[in-house]
């Protein structure tokens, strides 16, 4: 099969391939995303199971062993608990506070978005306006006062991260649709008299879907970002749920005091995810922007 004649999802994959930065950054999301759902299975202590912790291993060095004769590869936290297993559990967290959030944006996003462009008017002029009022906040601030207000949680979080990520899939897609609607393929649909809604999930909604899912990737890397940097700061998830930002910050206070690895193993963890993500985030944008190819 020629390239012409390869599915837009081959083309895709084939683009992709060519770069061996970006297949080993998808290589490492894919083990850190499936460690993190299988982590039942690939850890040897759920470290939030009080009847698995032993108080006597607490800071504990990397490589240790314990008193009931296990091996501590990461050392453990002033409770006692495995570092990589922690670690572990809290990317289950902060990938699953970051998807549902993303996810849920861009679909309030998108709709606002195509609806803004479809409509325009007064209708237009209230969204975009709301908008330019969000983006010109810095979204950790808006978190911040968002979760002062509601108080601690995953779900708090989690709405917490929708209500300041949903403005920037508005923009794009709306920006992106009123490019469309000029086309020649939406002047003959309506000249068909084919319905709004039609048109606007059947011909508008495919051709505006490559900014946002570049715009996602993106989002994602910047949610666990945030609510790392809200878990940090005492404000994100309790202190009975496990985050890479709540044990950086349960370790800080201990970095001077020679138990660095409470800290620093949860820091690397949450720079290989990022890292991981922008990297193939970039490279995503790179192959669906014409522009870019060479």
């Amino acid at each position: 099969m020629s390239v012409a004649e390869a599915s837009p999802a081959a083309r895709f994959a084939g683009d992709f391939l060519k770069s061996p930065v970006a297949v080993a950054a998808a290589i490492g999301l894919l083990v850190i995303v499936l460690s993190a759902v299988f982590a039942g299975y690939v850890t040897p202590q759920n470290p939030y199971d009080l009847m698995q912790i032993d108080i006597l291993d607490g800071s504990l060095p990397p490589g240790t062993e314990g008193f009931a004769g296990n091996t501590y590869l990461l050392g453990t936290d002033e409770q006692g608990r495995d570092m990589f297993s922690a670690m572990i559990y809290g990317l289950r967290i902060s990938l699953l506070v970051s998807f549902i959030a993303v996810g849920s944006a861009v679909l309030i996003g998108l709709t606002l978005g195509l609806l803004a462009a479809w409509r325009g008017g007064w209708i237009e002029t209230v969204i975009m306006r709301v908008v330019d009022i969000q983006l010109s906040f810095p979204a950790l601030l808006v978190a911040l006062l968002l979760l002062a207000a509601l108080g601690k949680g995953v779900d708090k979080v989690i709405l917490a991260l929708i209500l300041v990520q949903w403005a920037y899939f508005a923009r794009t897609v709306r920006g992106a649709a009123l490019v469309e609607i000029r086309k020649d393929y939406v002047v003959a649909a309506r000249s068909l008299a084919l319905p709004g809604w039609r048109i606007l999930f059947g011909h508008l909604l495919p051709n505006v879907l490559p900014p946002v899912i570049v715009i996602a990737t993106v989002q994602v890397a910047n949610a666990i970002a945030i609510e790392a940097s809200l878990s940090f700061l005492g404000v994100g998830v309790p202190i009975t749920e496990p985050s890479l930002g709540l044990l950086i910050a349960n370790g800080f206070d201990y970095l001077l005091s020679g138990r660095y690895w409470i800290s620093f193993y949860p820091g690397v963890a949450l720079l290989i995810t990022l890292v991981c993500i922008n990297v193939v985030g970039d490279h995503v944008r790179d192959i669906l922007n014409p522009r870019m190819q060479r």
